[in-house]
């Protein structure tokens, strides 16, 4: 891993000042100058309040992508935004950074920036710092008390994205556990509070943006976008008290030297922000030094079907079978494993599992006040003693991992919580899947061995109302382009058989959602026979294909209607497409320019076919310069894999 900070000494198109206006307005332009954000001062002077603009230069049109970013926190000592005055203007660094990443959509990631710090001051003299990057598909900002002494509560957070009325946005209305359906709007009529991460599409077209967060660490509590009672302002805003029971303070306290999470906006077109990495980017390196038990792969899993199945030996040893015939490498023991019978304990199990090769993964309830969920076993990850103590019989029994579930609360100390987990298991050898949880933050590179998060309306939701019946075709077109784009999402994806309420979805719709998705871990979901009766073409792909990738693509694509995206793994292509379209067929044409030029490929093409349950076959010799026409059923899909032919 390399990262350098190079003073910038010519940065003449990196860091421009204004003399217009106010000499010390600031301009910071990404190294590709197509990223550019601009400090400004509300008052015209060197004193007052402050907030940002971010531009996009796309060819030669340039794009006002958000006007005004308010800017400001609240301590419980003093008013850090309305009477800042700036004290001095730093020297731009040159940032540029390579690591490799253990899964995700690529593994060797690369990000350039130019960071330039601004140092404020209060009428009292307390300090207050801001630090801002433009990426080449981005911006980031995030404040800093560089004080070195002393303990506040910050009151609040003022932060604040002006989005103007006709900007499409999709958005998610908050709930603790991130598992909502994205709205599409123009304008901010709906007032309320919204998840993470929000898309936009400018009034011109020409520019995409999606706002999240990075880097949340123990100093903080996790936030959320509220326009309530504004309309165009998207506000950072902290926990409601009620989440997680009431437990713990909504309003964090923080300990100087202090540095705020990143405010992340992913700039550019629609495949600057599927591609982007900006969100692991601006993260810590890997705290594991040693990575080499961190493997990813996929996992069967009896819930879907059987909301009990792991209380039964049985279902354990079938699903443990489905998983050893499909060469997946891991089955997951869901809730009641505690609760295990007919034919067999959970020793028994474990045993059984570990005989076909495989290694186990089991769920736990986080346990603690803050959820009402009683399932068991609980609170064995609560503390610190709780968790060396499981996790030394974990890894005398031979698991792999640990699913947690139920945190319903982002404030600071299920952030600390989270955190905490984090770091202990990584002391074992222990991977961790989070359910029931927040969205990404970039953790996963700080911590490679956090394989993956639910925090997302998932194939679950098949389980829980007749509504996703009709919904899940327009939401899986949304979230490659919002919810994935920020890191790992266990949706428990591909199901051809029915749960208890059924979908809508193509059998060649589910079968591209292999691909469509990224997660560390993989839960494929459907019962054993949903995978046996499968056509050998299809059972073979999902045998085959990887749930990590070298490098992703978007083909094309547009939220709530289609997707194609194409993602590579040594030197296989694998593309997976599907589409929303409720009344027609979609026809495309798939092309393959992301091909390296000479080289000719095997195409395995499985698409629809005559009706949703069917499916098409193709087996087809294609190069850079070759297209294939695609029928997409109503709601359906298709999966492709290329391999050089030798």
């Amino acid at each position: 891993m390399k990262n350098r900070k190079i003073p910038a000494v010519l940065l003449a198109f990196a860091c421009m000042f204004c003399t217009e206006a106010f000499a010390q307005n600031a301009t910071l332009v990404s190294p590709n100058q197509k990223v550019s954000v601009e400090l400004c001062s509300r008052q015209n002077s060197d004193a007052g309040s402050w907030y940002l603009k971010v531009s996009y230069q796309n060819g030669v049109k340039q794009t006002e992508v958000i006007p005004q970013i308010n800017l400001g926190l609240l301590r419980s000592d003093q008013d850090f935004s309305k009477a800042l005055r700036l004290v001095r203007t730093g020297k731009p660094v040159s940032i540029h950074e390579d690591y490799t990443a253990v899964h995700g959509k690529r593994a060797h990631c690369t990000n350039q920036a130019n960071e330039l710090t601004v140092a404020f001051e209060t009428p009292s003299k307390a300090k207050l710092n801001l630090i801002m990057r433009a990426y080449n598909d981005g911006v980031a900002f995030r404040y800093e008390f560089p004080e070195k002494s002393g303990s506040f509560v910050v009151k609040d957070e003022l932060t604040a994205y002006s989005i103007p009325d006709s900007t499409k946005r999709w958005l998610e209305k908050f709930n603790p556990a991130n598992e909502g359906l994205y709205s599409s709007m123009v304008d901010g009529k709906v007032q309320q509070d919204w998840g993470y991460p929000a898309l936009f599409n400018t009034p011109d077209k020409s520019c995409w943006y999606l706002i999240h967060e990075a880097d949340l660490d123990r100093n903080y509590c996790g936030s959320k976008l509220s326009n309530a009672g504004t309309g165009t302002e998207y506000k950072i805003t902290f926990p409601d008290q009620w989440n997680g029971r009431g437990k713990g303070e909504s309003q964090p306290t923080v300990t100087l030297p202090w540095k705020s999470p990143w405010r992340v906006i992913v700039v550019g077109s629609l495949a600057d922000i599927v591609e982007s990495t900006l969100v692991d980017d601006v993260c810590p390196p890997s705290v594991v030094t040693k990575t080499d038990w961190i493997k990813p792969g996929i996992a069967s899993w009896n819930y879907w079907s059987d909301n009990h199945g792991t209380k039964d030996y049985k279902t354990v040893c079938e699903f443990a079978d489905l998983a050893a015939a499909m060469g997946w490498p891991y089955t997951l023991l869901d809730w009641e494993w505690d609760a295990m019978g007919n034919g067999g304990k959970l020793e028994d199990a474990l045993k059984y599992i570990k005989s076909k090769g495989l290694k186990p993964l089991m769920w736990y309830n986080s346990g603690g006040d803050h959820t009402w969920v009683s399932a068991t076993p609980k609170d064995r990850m609560l503390t610190h003693e709780n968790r060396v103590e499981e996790f030394t019989k974990l890894k005398n029994l031979g698991v792999a991992g640990v699913k947690i579930d139920f945190f319903e609360s982002e404030k600071q100390d299920m952030i600390k919580y989270y955190l905490d987990i984090l770091d202990d298991a990584a002391k074992f050898g222990m991977m961790v899947y989070f359910h029931g949880c927040l969205v990404p933050r970039g953790w996963a590179r700080t911590y490679p061995h956090l394989m993956t998060y639910e925090g997302v309306r998932g194939a679950e939701w098949y389980n829980n109302g007749p509504e996703f019946t009709t919904t899940a075709p327009e939401h899986n077109t949304v979230l490659p382009f919002t919810r994935n784009v920020v890191g790992a999402m266990d949706y428990t994806p591909v199901t051809f058989t029915n749960s208890q309420f059924p979908h809508t979805t193509s059998y060649g719709h589910e079968l591209a959602l292999s691909v469509v998705f990224e997660s560390g871990i993989e839960h494929f979901a459907d019962r054993p026979e949903g995978y046996y009766a499968l056509p050998d073409a299809a059972r073979t792909f999902l045998k085959e294909v990887p749930n990590t990738w070298d490098n992703t693509k978007l083909l094309d694509g547009y939220p709530g209607k289609y997707i194609i995206i194409a993602r590579q793994k040594g030197n296989d292509w694998y593309i997976g497409g599907i589409s929303a379209e409720n009344m027609r067929e979609k026809r495309t044409k798939l092309e393959f320019g992301f091909l390296p030029e000479g080289v000719k490929y095997k195409l395995t093409l499985i698409a629809d076919g005559k009706h949703d349950k069917e499916f098409s076959t193709q087996y087809l010799v294609v190069d850079k310069s070759s297209s294939v026409d695609i029928k997409m059923l109503r709601r359906g899909g298709f999966v492709a894999s290329l391999r050089p032919l030798l």
